[in-house]
């Protein structure tokens, strides 16, 4: 009976790779376009373009049709209408109630000016600290910067990035489409 030690093959540890998505650069405006349509038709929800100007029908192209904001400045403006209305009848008939010409205490048509003020100031604020709060600023640090070729994003050069979320990101099969779609280049943004 011999005792022989059969030798252990070493198989290689593949390093736990954090992808961030493929980011395919774009020479036009059209190109861009035509590229987003194409990925949301094919299935992909989590991407995002990156241009150097704004460009009509990207939003929709893109397949974003996001109105989240709209809820939150509407219930800014209704708690600006009910807080001004409520101070205006507080101030005229709790505090400082006074009969001035013989008009009534709650005479509400001098309420209009400061309730229509402050449910303009209340609907300001919820769409700017809104707006903050759904693009998820302050983000000092986004990982689409670690293309060295992003910098070109605010002067001349358009930008597709599938993210690596999506439920359809496949690295092989989703590098495969975007070189379908003719790209001047296909990279991997880490994250």
């Amino acid at each position: 009976m011999s005792t022989e030690v059969l030798p252990q093959l070493e198989t290689p540890v593949q390093p736990i790779r954090n992808l961030y998505g493929l980011m395919a650069e774009f020479e036009t405006q059209q190109d861009l376009l035509h590229a987003c349509e194409k990925t949301r038709d094919e299935g992909y929800k989590e991407m995002d373009a990156y241009t150097p100007v704004p460009i009509h029908g990207l939003t929709d192209a893109l397949g974003w049709d996001d109105n989240r904001l709209q809820p939150i400045v509407f219930a800014g403006a209704m708690a600006g209408l009910v807080a001004g209305f409520s101070l205006m009848y507080y101030i005229t008939m709790i505090t400082y109630p006074l009969n001035i010409g013989g008009r009534p205490n709650f005479s509400w048509p001098a309420y209009v000016p400061p309730t229509f003020e402050t449910t303009i100031l209340f609907a300001a604020f919820a769409a700017v600290f809104g707006m903050i709060a759904l693009n998820g600023l302050p983000m000092p640090y986004h990982p689409v910067f670690n293309n060295p070729r992003f910098s070109m994003a605010s002067t001349d050069r358009f930008f597709l990035c599938i993210e690596a979320k999506d439920p359809k990101f496949d690295l092989d099969a989703t590098r495969r489409f975007l070189d379908t779609l003719h790209p001047k280049e296909v990279v991997e943004v880490e994250n």
